[in-house]
Formats: C-alpha cells, structure tokens, sequence
C-alpha cells in the first residue's frame, strides 16, 4: 500500500505578528573587568585629621614622661652624681675665695700693691738662698778629700739649726719686736694665732712671745678671767713678739690691707712694730721625749 509522503519541516519560525514597531534585539552584557591590583591596594599613608594628630602627639609625650619619672638610677650612677655635685659645689667655693681675695688687692692703693709684690719677690728669693746654700752643702759633702770631717761639721751645724727651731737653743740676729697693747681686753688666743703664721709666713726664724718661746707645738688657749695661755702659760697683755728675720720682709707682711695690724686695730688693739738690727730670743724649752712617734725606716 503506497505510503503517504511527509509534509516538509518547517525550517524557520514564523515571523512574529507584526505590532508596527519591531523588538530590539538584547545586547549582551559586557563582562566585568577583573579590578587590577592598584585598585585594590589603599595609599600605605592615609591623612590623619587634626584631631587624631594631637592625640597622637599626647601619648607621645605620657610616653617619653613615663620614661623619665621617676628616674631609674643604679647605685654606679648615685654615686657618680654625687662625686660631682661636690666637685662642683667645690670649684664654686673656690671660685668665690678667689673672687673675694681679688676685691680686696682690687681695693688696694698702689703703695699696698707694691709692699705686696716686694714681699713675694723677697720669699722668692730666700727660698732660692736656701736651696743653693743646700746645693753648696751637697757639693762639699761630695767633692771634700775628707769626708768623714765634712760630715761631722755638717751635722754640728745642722742641729745648731735645730736646735734654734726646736727652741732649745738662744737665737740673735736682724728682726723686729711687735707691741700688742689691748686696753679693752678685746684681743683673743686666735688673733695672735694669726699674728703668728703670718710672721712664720714672712720667714721668721724665731719667735718669743712675753717669756714663751714658739715651737712648732706651740697652742693658744682664751682664758675665762681674761688674757692668753701659750703651751699652758697665761700671757698678758702688753703681748711683746719678739722676733728674728729679716725686717724688710716682716713689717709688710703684717701692714698688708686687711692683714694683722688692721684686724687688730678694728678691735680696739693697737700695734706697734720696731725693726732692729739685733733682737734676742732667749726664751728656752724643755723637749719631751715623743710617746709615739719613732723614726721612720728609709
């Protein structure tokens, strides 16, 4: 039986109805672009405000205090802050005598000045006698054909000196004699003290005071009454130094401004030297035997 043929397919869709107006036709998407990695980064340093700036500066400054306060300090460190607060507290003071030594030569009138200097110059000079009549001793110890006698002629002489500083030989030579008159009873045991080291300062060789011969353990003590004690022998006054040196050296040092005579004259005291050519000091000691003190081995 004959078989029927096919209708054939349709091979496109038949046109939509016609509206009037035809359909656009859909555009597709455009893929969205992968954001790169600038994007995506932030600046590393973004703007701080105002604000957040003078907090920041705030907490740094509780920071840096909490550092500082309360100090932390070693035992190492406490000691060297303490070793040079004294220093310091040293150089000040000695800045400040010096300052006041200075206004008073300041103050000074010319002839003052002068007597001063001329004093220098003549301890400067004694000094380099003396260490050229030692150089002349060691010259002859050293050069004599006989030495043995050289040396015992030395050491005669040598505690003649002695002997003289020890106070238990008579001295004479050039000095001056210093009159303490004290009608007020003003004059105390630390003025002639003073009166003393000047002289000694001067180069005074030997000094009697009244009927007591100065030693190098000589000590003066106020008594309750009125008057001195020298190594425990009450003085009164008139206090009489007698004393062997040379004079051009003596007087200045005891009429420099602000020296001896003036401060003896601000109590009331007044001060008479008299140089002589020839002054005896004959006031002798008895030497004690020392308890301790023994010769030290060279």
């Amino acid at each position: 039986m004959p078989v029927p043929a096919r209708a054939p397919e349709v091979a496109a869709e038949a046109p939509a109805a016609d509206s009037g107006t035809p359909e656009p036709a859909e555009e597709p998407e455009p893929e969205e672009e992968p954001e790169t990695e600038g994007d995506q980064e932030e600046p590393e340093h973004a703007p701080m405000s105002v604000s957040a700036q003078t907090v920041d500066r705030h907490a740094g400054r509780r920071r840096l205090m909490a550092a500082l306060w309360p100090p932390r300090l070693s035992r190492g460190q406490l000691v060297v802050a303490l070793l040079l607060f004294s220093l310091g507290l040293g150089l000040a003071i000695q800045v400040r005598s010096t300052n006041d030594h200075h206004s008073q030569l300041r103050g000074a009138r010319q002839e003052d000045l002068v007597r001063i200097l001329d004093e220098l110059d003549s301890r400067q000079q004694r000094l380099q006698q003396e260490k050229a009549e030692l150089e002349q001793s060691l010259a002859k110890l050293e050069n004599s054909s006989n030495q043995a006698k050289e040396a015992q002629e030395q050491t005669r002489k040598k505690a003649t000196e002695l002997g003289v500083l020890a106070g238990t030989v008579r001295a004479t030579g050039p000095g001056i004699v210093l009159t303490v008159d004290d009608p007020q009873g003003q004059v105390k045991a630390d003025m002639l003290l003073d009166t003393l080291q000047e002289l000694r300062a001067a180069g005074a060789e030997a000094i009697q005071i009244n009927d007591v011969r100065v030693v190098v353990n000589t000590y003066f003590t106020d008594v309750s009454g009125g008057g001195v004690q020298i190594d425990g022998k009450k003085v009164s006054a008139p206090y009489r130094f007698t004393v062997v040196g040379n004079p051009q050296d003596l007087t200045p040092a005891l009429n420099i401004p602000g020296g001896v005579v003036r401060t003896l004259e601000s109590h009331q005291a007044r001060a008479t030297i008299s140089e002589q050519q020839k002054v005896v000091v004959d006031a002798l000691v008895d030497p004690k035997t020392p308890q301790y003190a023994k010769p030290a081995p060279k």
